[in-house]
C-alpha cells in the first residue's frame, strides 16, 4: 500500500509571494461583477502556495478538463504543476490534480511563442534556454472558469476557459513572422525515474491534430487522448520524435511534439480547442463537436461562469468578515473540482480493467476519488448540496469495484488503482448514501465490498482473524487496523439495511477490534507484535518503532488514539469515561508540537499534537460533544477556523486533497460537522456565518439562522432545530432531509448545560 509520504521530496518551498498581488488581480477581475455575484468571493489562488497543491486554471464544476498553467512538473509541491513562488511558465496542460499529495496528469501541454521554436521547456533558473516564458503574478487573472496571464518573454496574452470535456485557449500574439504553438505530448508529471510517458502517438488529420499517450506515473498504465482544432490554419506543421523532425502526418514514439507555425498581425488571436478522452481520439473529437461548436471564446467563458454561478449559488451565506466569506466560497469552489467526470459524450469510458465500456443511459462516470480524505467531510457535504451526483458517485464506485482486478476502490485515478492510503473508504461513502436515503443497488455494492476485502491486502487477514495487525508483519499496522474497523462499521450498516443480520453482527464485532491496540498502561493505541507483545521502545510522538516501516499512517499515537470514528462512545469508555476523556483530549491540544525529524511535511497545522493539515485529525475537535462538553468543541473549532485558513496563496495548513481541507471549513463555518459520516449524525460546532440558505434540490432548502451580538461570539447559547429548542448539540440528516431550519443563538460565554446530560450525548454505533 502506497502512502503519500513516500512521494515527498526532501526540499520544500519555504516562501510564498505577497498576498497583495493576489488580491489586486482579483479586484481587476471583478470590475464588472454584480454586487451579489458569488464569483467575486472565490480566489483560486488560495492553496497555490505552501503545501496546498492547488492549481489556478480553468475548469467546470466536477469537469473532466482542468486547463491550467504548469510552472514545474517535478517535486512534491508541484503535484498540481503550479506553485505561486515560480516566475516562469512551461505552458498550459489540460488535466490537473486538485491539492493531492502525489503528482500526476498534466496532459497535452500547449505553449505559444515567437521566434525560433525551441523543443525543450528549459530550466526555471534559465527559462530562455527553452520554450518557457517569464511572467509576473500581477498580470494573472483567475476566476472560476477563466484564467489569463501575460507571457512576458513573447509578449503574448494567454487566456483559458473550459467546458466539461474541452479546454479552450485564446492567444493574442504580437506581429510576427515566426509565431508558433508547440504541443508537447512528452510533458507529464515526473517521478524519480524521470518521465512517466511510455508511449505516444500523434497525427495531423486534416486540420485536426490528434493523438494520445500512456503514462506510468501514480496512475500506472493510464491512457489519455486528445483532439485539437485551431481557429487559424498554420502555414506549416512539424512533428518531432526525440526532438528530431520526422516525415509523415502520423508518428508513434515516446518523446513526441508538434510545432504549428503562423504569421501573425499585431493583436491577432489564435484559438485552440482541445477535447480530451481516456478512450480514444474519436471520443475526444466527439467531445469537441458536442461541447464547442465554433471558436467563440467569450461565449464559452460566459457559459463556464454561468455554470459556476449556479454551482456556488447553491449556498447563499453571509458573513461579518469578508475574509471568512472569501475562504468559504473558495472552499465550496475547491470542493466542486472533484471527483471529476470520466466519460465521453457518447457514454463510453475506460474501466478499471483497462477495457472500454459504455454506461447505461442516464449514468455518468467519475474518477479522482481521494477517499481516505474525502469520506470524512467532502462526501457528507455532497449529500446536502449534490443530491443528483451522490447516486452517480455511488454507482461509479460500485462499477469500479466490480471491474477492477484490485477490488473495492481505494484511490482510483483515470481508470487505474493507485493503491494509495489505507482502508477501503468507498464503504463509508456507500453506507452514508444508503443511510441518507439515496437510491442505488446496495446489495450489489455489498458484494463488491466483500470482493475488495477477500485478499490479504494491508494485513486484512490478521485484522479479520486475530483482531489486530502485527507491527512486525505489516507497515502502518495501527492506522490500517483502525481504518478497517471503520470500514467494518460501514459494512455492518449496509448489511443491516439489507436484512443480512449475521453479516451485520460479524462486522460489528470486527469494528470493535481497535480495542486490541489499546494499551491502558500507556493510554494510547499502540503497535502490537505477532506474538502479542507491545512494540518497544514506545513514545507517542514517534511514528515508528524501527527503521523497516512506520506503525502509523501520516500520524502518531497521539493523533491515532482519537481516530476511532466508528465508535466514539466506545473510545471514550476505553479511555476511562467522559471526564478522563476530556482531560486526555485537552492534553492532545496542549502538548508540545514536537514531531520526529522524519515526519512528513503534510503533518502540519499543529496545535499541540493535533494536526489540522492532515485529515485524520479533522473530526477530533468535535469529539468533546460525545463526552458531554460541547462548549469545548465550540471554542476549539472557532480557533481552528480563524488560525488554520487564510485568504492567501499559502492559506491552507496542508494539502487540499480534492476538497477535504475545504470541506472542513465549509461545514464548520455553517456550524456542524460529521464525526461519523455513516451514522448520519452532524455535531454542532461554532458557525462563523451570520446566516445561510442551502439548496438541497427538488425544492428543499436548509436554512441556517445565526444570532449573535458580537462577531467574536463563539459559544452556542441556544440551538433550535426546525423551530424547536434542543437540549442536545447534534442532529440527524433525517431531521433536514426534506429541508429545515437550524437556529444558533451565540454568546461570548459558554452554556455549560447544553448537550452535557448523558441522555443527550450523540449515540454511538447505532444502526
Amino acid at each position: 500500500m502506497i502512502t503519500r509520504r513516500r512521494f515527498l521530496e526532501s526540499a520544500a518551498v519555504a516562501a510564498t509571494l505577497a498576498h497583495m498581488e493576489s488580491r489586486s488581480m482579483m479586484a481587476l477581475s471583478q470590475k464588472a461583477v454584480a454586487k451579489d455575484d458569488v464569483l467575486q468571493w472565490v480566489d483560486p489562488r488560495i492553496g497555490t502556495g505552501g503545501h496546498g497543491h492547488c492549481y489556478p486554471g480553468a475548469s467546470m464544476p466536477f469537469g473532466a478538463v482542468q486547463l491550467s498553467p504548469d510552472t514545474y512538473n517535478d517535486g512534491w509541491d508541484w503535484s498540481s504543476g503550479y506553485h505561486i513562488t515560480d516566475d516562469s511558465i512551461m505552458g498550459f496542460s489540460h488535466t490537473h490534480l486538485s491539492g493531492t499529495g502525489v503528482g500526476d496528469l498534466l496532459d497535452f501541454l500547449v505553449m505559444p511563442g515567437t521566434g525560433k521554436a525551441k523543443l525543450v521547456p528549459g530550466d526555471r533558473k534559465n527559462p530562455e534556454e527553452g520554450y518557457r516564458s517569464r511572467f509576473t503574478h500581477s498580470t494573472e487573472v483567475t476566476t472560476p472558469g477563466y484564467y489569463s496571464v501575460m507571457l512576458d518573454t513573447y509578449k503574448i496574452k494567454a487566456e483559458l476557459t473550459a467546458t466539461e470535456r474541452v479546454g479552450v485557449h485564446r492567444y493574442t500574439f504580437p506581429k510576427s513572422d515566426e509565431a508558433y504553438l508547440i504541443v508537447d505530448l512528452h510533458h507529464a508529471h515526473l517521478t524519480k525515474r524521470g518521465t512517466t510517458v511510455v508511449s505516444s502517438e500523434v497525427e495531423l488529420a486534416g486540420d485536426t491534430l490528434q493523438g494520445g499517450h500512456v503514462t506510468n506515473g501514480w496512475g500506472n498504465g493510464r491512457h489519455a487522448y486528445f483532439s485539437m482544432q485551431f481557429s487559424k490554419k498554420p502555414k506549416k506543421v512539424e512533428i518531432f520524435s526525440d526532438d528530431q523532425p520526422v516525415s509523415g502526418k502520423k508518428t508513434e514514439g515516446v518523446n513526441l511534439k508538434a510545432v504549428l507555425y503562423f504569421e501573425t498581425k499585431a493583436n491577432e488571436t489564435i484559438l485552440v480547442k482541445t477535447g480530451i478522452s481516456a478512450v480514444d481520439t474519436a471520443g475526444a473529437a466527439k467531445n469537441v463537436a458536442a461541447e464547442v461548436k465554433g471558436f467563440d471564446f467569450d461565449g464559452t467563458r460566459m457559459m463556464a461562469a454561468a455554470a459556476w454561478r449556479k454551482q456556488l449559488g447553491k449556498v447563499r451565506a453571509s458573513f461579518i468578515d469578508d475574509t471568512h466569506r472569501t475562504i468559504f466560497y473558495t472552499s465550496l469552489y475547491h470542493m466542486s473540482l472533484g471527483p471529476v467526470l470520466f466519460d465521453d459524450v457518447d457514454g463510453r469510458y475506460r474501466a478499471m480493467d483497462n477495457t472500454v465500456k459504455t454506461l447505461p443511459n442516464g449514468e455518468r462516470n467519475y474518477t479522482t476519488f481521494s477517499l481516505w480524505d474525502t469520506f470524512r467531510g467532502a462526501h457528507p457535504a455532497y449529500t446536502i448540496i449534490e443530491p443528483e451526483r451522490v447516486p452517480q458517485f455511488v454507482n461509479t464506485l460500485i462499477r469500479m469495484g466490480e471491474e477492477s482486478p484490485a477490488g473495492a476502490p481505494v484511490w482510483p485515478l483515470w481508470g487505474r488503482e493507485t493503491e494509495c492510503m489505507t482502508g477501503f473508504h468507498c464503504s463509508s461513502v456507500i453506507a452514508e448514501a444508503q443511510k441518507k436515503g439515496f437510491n442505488a443497488d446496495y446489495k450489489r455494492a455489498y458484494a463488491m465490498l466483500q470482493k475488495g476485502r477477500a485478499d490479504d491486502v494491508q494485513g486484512m487477514t490478521w485484522h479479520k482473524e486475530h483482531g489486530y495487525i502485527p507491527a512486525d508483519l505489516e507497515g502502518e499496522s495501527v492506522s490500517k487496523h483502525v481504518e478497517f474497523c471503520y470500514d467494518d462499521w460501514a459494512m455492518a450498516n449496509i448489511a443491516s439495511r439489507l436484512g443480512m443480520t449475521a453479516e451485520r453482527d460479524e462486522r460489528l464485532k470486527m469494528s470493535k477490534g481497535y480495542l486490541n491496540n489499546w494499551d491502558a498502561s500507556m493510554g494510547f493505541l499502540r503497535p502490537k507484535l505477532s506474538n502479542g507483545e507491545w512494540t518497544t521502545p514506545f513514545d507517542p510522538i514517534e511514528m515508528r518503532h524501527w527503521e523497516k516501516w512506520w506503525d502509523y499512517t501520516e500520524s502518531n499515537a497521539w493523533q491515532t488514539t482519537f481516530t476511532v470514528q466508528c465508535d466514539p462512545g466506545g473510545m471514550i469508555k476505553m479511555i476511562g469515561g467522559n471526564a478522563p476523556f476530556v482531560t486526555k483530549l485537552d492534553a492532545l491540544f496542549n502538548q508540545p508540537s514536537t514531531l520526529p525529524s522524519y515526519a512528513p511535511p503534510d503533518i502540519a497545522g499543529m496545535v499541540g499534537q493535533y494536526a489540522h493539515g492532515n485529515e485524520p485529525s479533522h473530526h477530533i475537535a468535535y469529539l468533546y460533544v460525545y463526552a458531554g462538553a460541547p462548549h469545548k468543541t465550540q471554542s476549539r473549532v472557532r480557533s481552528l477556523i480563524d488560525t488554520m485558513y487564510k485568504a492567501e496563496p499559502d492559506g491552507m495548513q496542508g494539502n487540499e486533497d480534492v476538497g477535504q481541507m475545504s470541506a472542513w471549513y465549509f461545514l464548520s463555518a455553517l456550524g456542524f460537522y460529521p464525526v461519523d459520516p455513516v451514522s448520519g449524525i452532524y455535531v454542532l460546532g461554532s458557525p462563523v456565518t451570520t446566516g445561510a440558505t442551502l439548496d438541497m434540490g427538488k425544492g428543499r432548502v436548509l436554512k441556517i439562522e445565526v444570532q449573535r451580538s458580537n462577531a467574536s461570539d463563539c459559544y452556542v447559547k441556544e440551538f433550535r432545530l426546525n423551530g424547536t429548542a434542543q437540549d442536545k448539540a447534534w442532529f440527524r440528516h433525517s431531521d433536514i432531509a426534506k429541508g429545515g431550519t437550524l437556529t444558533f443563538v451565540m454568546s461570548a460565554t459558554p452554556n455549560e448545560s447544553l448537550g452535557t446530560d448523558v441522555k443527550v450525548i450523540p449515540p454511538s454505533q447505532e444502526i
